[in-house]
């Protein structure tokens, strides 16, 4: 069936996503119209009314208390900033703030400017796992527990902690009805079937009576945790920025999914099942949600927004990214294990530095044991200062807020050299994320694939632009390109055939943000860049 209408009138169809589509005969002139069939004209084929709001499950916007199925999620170092969660928020989307990486102190003060700015308003914190530094760990904890914090998006985790439980646990209490409240949410970004295995049973009897001992929740709380999954929703992490396994999303997402149907609680609802990594398009999005997504969740191109907390400069490399334009480069904080990040390959020759460094301290002993002819490269095309200076500068902070590192690098010459490698690898992100140009060639950006994608994209138009792209634009454009490529693939499999010009997915000039949906009265469903070298003892990478 192919209607003789103009692509223009096609279109015009198909993109007024609150109203439906029919295709309607005869034969010899099939018209797609919002007009009901009749006698006359009778009905071949429909796409239902499919507004952006209406993709995904809609127990995520009920449970969280926004108006779509997406969520930003964190970018380390304040990088999804406070600016950019607030923005989000305000639009009817959930956004995660980046608090991996921050000091303490603005840790502290940014949770108390977001309860101040959004109030009730929806927004999560990231929290990090940090088991070389658990006590990172706790202080986020801490600091989401006191400012109210009611969202949580744990990112590493490859272990239940007794922290992240403490903050999912301290929110039971079951309501005059007998159902268990979960007042602290908890979305879970994992990469492998073993890790949701984890979230998605009730947490461990032995470490819910150690908190219980602890005087870290009461006896109430501890009976209720076997009746709930460690968390609300679980985000399936594909190929993206940062650290990521670079797991195929049509593979990983199905498996979860189906581990998630066999594990789930009687009398709960089921663990909704997100995806993320690679979603920068509508094509994108519209295949995640076919294949079984309840939300979506984007990374790499909210970087490139006017919101995020990160320099202009970065955000105009990005914004000319192609899709091929980045590589795997050496972690900071899994360098002496060989953990790798994504980054950015334009504009900056970090991925090649960093795996200089990392060939180095595979093969030597130790800064000592260097050869004079890479001692040389190493300060002059690397470090950029002499190898000295670096380890007074380590050294120092070392003393002050590490003393233990410091005595085993004293032993321990291959670890002194993993420590100044480290520096290099924090000072580069830090290089990038205050737009310091004359050190440009050795900005560490993470990002994935899905920014080249995205650019493609909106090649030609205002987004094309890092001052066009509110993220609120962004997150309304991909998904309403998702919603009428949602109906434009329902028409097909109805054996519709469209005109191509009728059916690209372009960006709306200047998109709003969708309707709001107030939160439910009651939920029974269930970061600084571097400091000094602070990254050298807990390096963040990541998005989260």
């Amino acid at each position: 069936m192919t209607p003789p209408q103009s692509p223009a009138e096609v279109r015009a169809v198909l993109e007024a996503l609150h109203r439906p589509c029919y295709v309607t005969g005869p034969s010899h002139d099939i018209r797609l119209t919002h007009d009901r069939p009749t006698p006359a004209r009778p009905l071949l084929a429909y796409a239902p009314p499919l507004p952006a709001e209406r993709l995904g499950a809609p127990a995520f916007r009920a449970h969280h208390g926004v108006s779509a199925a997406y969520l930003a999620g964190a970018m380390a170092v304040g990088i999804a900033s406070i600016d950019l969660v607030c923005a989000l928020s305000r639009a009817g989307y959930l956004a995660s703030f980046g608090a991996a990486g921050l000091a303490s102190e603005r840790l502290d003060g940014a949770l108390a400017e977001l309860r101040r700015r959004l109030g009730d308003g929806p927004y999560a914190c990231n929290l990090i796992h940090s088991p070389a530094a658990p006590e990172l760990e706790r202080h986020c904890v801490d600091l989401c527990l006191r400012h109210g914090v009611r969202c949580v998006e744990a990112s590493a985790f490859v272990q239940l902690t007794p922290d992240l439980l403490r903050y999912r646990l301290s929110g039971l209490r079951q309501d005059p009805q007998g159902a268990v409240v979960t007042a602290h949410r908890l979305i879970a970004k994992v990469s492998r079937p073993e890790v949701a295995h984890l979230f998605l049973r009730p947490a461990p009897a032995a470490m819910v009576a150690e908190l219980v001992r602890a005087g870290r929740i009461d006896a109430e709380q501890a009976a209720l945790a076997d009746r709930v999954p460690v968390a609300d929703d679980i985000t399936v992490e594909a190929d993206s920025g940062g650290h990521t396994d670079r797991r195929p999303l049509m593979v990983i997402l199905p498996l979860i999914a189906a581990l998630r149907d066999d594990l789930a609680l009687p009398g709960r609802p089921p663990v909704r099942i997100g995806a993320a990594g690679g979603l920068g398009t509508p094509v994108a999005i519209a295949a995640a949600f076919a294949a079984g997504a309840d939300y979506v969740v984007t990374g790499s191109v909210n970087q490139a927004c006017v919101e995020a907390g990160t320099s202009a400069e970065v955000k105009l490399l990005l914004a000319e990214a192609g899709p091929t334009d980045v590589a795997m480069a050496p972690a900071a904080d899994l360098f002496e294990q060989g953990g790798t990040v994504q980054v950015l390959t334009r504009g900056t020759r970090f991925a090649q530095h960093a795996g200089y460094l990392y060939r180095l301290y595979r093969d030597h002993h130790g800064l000592d044991a260097l050869p004079a002819h890479e001692l040389r490269r190493l300060e002059a095309t690397v470090l950029g200062r002499p190898l000295g200076k670096v380890w007074e500068e380590t050294a120092a902070y070392l003393r002050a807020r590490a003393p233990r590192e410091l005595s085993r690098a004293d032993g321990d010459p291959k670890h002194r050299m993993a420590l100044v490698f480290r520096w290099y690898l924090a000072t580069a992100s830090r290089r990038a994320l205050r737009g310091e140009t004359d050190h440009a060639a050795h900005w560490q950006i993470w990002c994935g694939p899905a920014m080249g994608a995205f650019n493609a994209w909106t090649a030609g138009t205002p987004l094309s632009r890092p001052e066009h792209r509110h993220a609120a634009t962004v997150a309304t454009s991909l998904l309403r390109g998702a919603a009428f490529l949602t109906r434009v693939h329902g028409l097909r499999a109805n054996g519709v055939t469209l005109p191509a010009e009728a059916t690209r997915c372009r960006p709306q000039p200047a998109p709003t943000a969708l309707a709001r949906v107030p939160a439910p009265a009651v939920r029974t469903t269930p970061g600084s860049s571097w400091r000094g070298p602070d990254h050298v003892v807990r390096a963040h990478g990541d998005k989260g």
